[in-house]
Order: structure tokens, then sequence, then C-alpha cells
């Protein structure tokens, strides 16, 4: 659809910003699948934009590790890496950890409840094995605390790696082995409530390097050997 003269400027931002995250939650979710070829050209059809957005995108989720490019050849999304899956742990864990620590003298009453029904949510999604669900559930749980720290370098952060993580646990389960994480919340949020900042926020970087099971389930791109 064509985009009026007088919204142009305010548009393209918004333009970018969709064509990142569609393509980043295609990727995330599967419909990408790791070592597909991703051509520009079909991927602004699919999206409805030109090709400059697409390429932004593209540049931006090589940046995070989700997609691989040899400039003029083709542009992959990427294999599962490990390595790549911890490192981005550590990172996430630890921005968790200070997003927690700043937002606990700011939190209310209201935003205290908020972790509560996420967390009720996530839950419930578990027991159905819904896996976007409880993963849609838990990104709510964490980022009541990350908007509260009102602190946008984490949001960046967190925005860069997260992904990476989140597409470990969707292609590498058939259903979620995450229980344990709603004890984990409950606990944060009466830590919380109770305005321990440091014991929730050590609670919450305990929360994130607990996926450990994650990343030993066995790579199904990898090589075998003999």
């Amino acid at each position: 659809m064509p985009i009026p003269e007088d919204v142009g400027v305010i548009a393209r931002p918004l333009l970018r910003e969709n064509a990142y995250r569609s393509i980043r939650d295609a990727i995330v979710d599967g419909t990408f699948a790791p070592g597909e070829r991703l051509n520009d050209a079909e991927l602004a059809q699919w999206l409805g934009v030109s090709r400059t957005p697409i390429r932004e995108a593209l540049t931006r989720l090589e940046e995070s590790g989700l997609v691989q490019t040899k400039p003029g050849r083709y542009t992959i999304v990427s294999p599962l890496d490990t390595r790549a899956a911890r490192a981005a742990q550590t990172v996430t864990a630890a921005m968790h950890e200070l997003a927690v620590r700043e937002a606990v003298p700011h939190l209310s009453a209201v935003e205290i409840e908020a972790m509560r029904q996420a967390n009720a949510r996530f839950a419930g999604a578990l027991r159905a094995d819904e896996v976007d669900a409880a993963i849609a559930a838990d990104d709510e749980f964490h980022n009541v605390t990350v908007t509260a720290s009102a602190n946008p370098a984490v949001r960046t952060v967190l925005e860069q790696f997260t992904p990476v993580l989140r597409r470990l646990e969707r292609l590498r389960f058939s259903s979620l082995v995450g229980r344990g994480s709603v004890a984990t919340h409950d606990r944060i949020i009466a830590l919380c409530e109770a305005g321990d900042a440091e014991g929730a926020a050590a609670a919450a970087r305990d929360n994130w390097l607990s996926l450990a099971e994650v990343f030993d389930v066995e790579d199904p791109d990898a090589p075998r050997t003999p």
C-alpha cells in the first residue's frame, strides 16, 4: 500500500522495525529453519515492503547472530550454535539481574500483580504444553521489571540476545521442561514485594542461568562422528 507523503518520515522507521521484528520472529519460531537461504526480494514481497528495510533488518539480525551473510552470494539462517547461546545466556542473565535490582525500589502493587498474572498464564501454558503461550507469558513476566527499571541500555541488550535463547527453546523442545521456573517466578515476586532488591536480582539471574538443559539437548543439525 502506498505511503502518504506527509507521513513518510514517520513511517520509514516503523517499516524498518516491523521488517526486523517479522523476520526475527520467523527465525525464532522456526518458520525459517536453520540453514535456510533468505532472499531479500522474496522477503520484501512477503512483507509488502521495499528491499531497503529488508537489507537493514538482515544486517541487524547478523549482528545478533541469527543470520549469516556472504555479500553477493547468500544469506542463511544461522545454524544452532551452543557456544553463542551460552554467551547470550550469560549476558541476558546479567541484564535481568540489573533490571530487577533497579526496578524493585519503584515497583507498584499494580506491577507486582501484573507479574503474578503473567506467571499464572505461564503455569497454565506449561500444563497445556503450549510453547508459544508459555514463552509469551514468560516475556510478559520479565518485561515488568525491565520496564520499571527505566534503563534503555538493558532493553537494547535484551532485544539483541534474548531471541537467541528463545530460538533454542522452541526448536529443541517438543514440550517445555521449565516447570521449575513457576516456583522461581513466585520467589522473585515475593522478594520484589518485600523490597529485597539484591535477593530478587540474584533470583532473576539464577532463573536465566537455569536454562542449562537447553544446551544439553543434542543439536539436530550438528555433524555426527562415527
